[in-house]
């Protein structure tokens, strides 16, 4: 006599698909970025929405204009020392759950700009999940961070992750003595990297 597994024996559909399957597939497919353009990528990201490469068919056509509407933040550009503390607050006001995706060289690793006004990677400030390279990243490399995070957040790897480091950014800021100018402190391991920045 075979045994019979009641509902366990049918395929994933839209009865007996799990809830935690239909959540992630609501946030990847309904990603709303942060307006925050700093620097020549900006250019590249406002492309990336236009019609020749159509971020509507992801879900994201409207860039939110307050991040309290928005979990996706594009870091596209250069972070000056004096703009740390404002990306930080703009990230702390965005919803959970919420994805950072740090846009060219010069958000990644500061590039070409190793002086002391400009913040040598944003990792510093907001815990990044994906790394788009390229100074600019045209609009392809940019959709293709994007995609690489919808598979993350698809398999539930930054949530893992997030469980780890005990959720959320892991960041303070701070006014007390004994930190940097812009207040901020720690920083995250390991963030997924679409290429290798320079």
């Amino acid at each position: 006599m075979s045994s019979w597994n009641g509902l366990e024996s049918l395929g994933h559909n839209f009865l007996t698909g799990r809830l935690e399957d239909f959540i992630k597939w609501c946030r990847y497919s309904s990603m709303w970025p942060a307006t925050f353009g700093l620097a020549c990528c900006a250019i590249e990201m406002m492309a990336a929405g236009a019609a020749d490469y159509d971020l509507a068919r992801f879900g994201m056509e409207v860039f939110r204009p307050s991040p309290r509407q928005s979990d996706l933040m594009i870091v596209a550009g250069r972070v000056s020392q004096k703009m740390a503390p404002v990306l930080r607050q703009v990230y702390d006001q965005m919803m959970e759950p919420k994805w950072v995706i740090s846009m060219g060289v010069c958000a990644s690793t500061g590039g070409m700009f190793n002086n002391y006004a400009i913040v040598q990677g944003v990792d510093e400030i907001v815990p990044v999940d994906v790394y788009a390279p390229g100074c600019p990243p045209g609009p392809q490399t940019l959709i293709h961070a994007i995609l690489t995070l919808h598979e993350q957040v698809k398999n539930g790897e930054i949530m893992k992750r997030r469980d780890q480091s005990h959720g959320g950014a892991g960041i303070e800021l701070g006014h007390g003595e004994g930190q940097g100018a812009s207040g901020w402190t720690q920083s995250l391991p390991n963030p997924t990297r679409v290429g290798t920045p320079k």
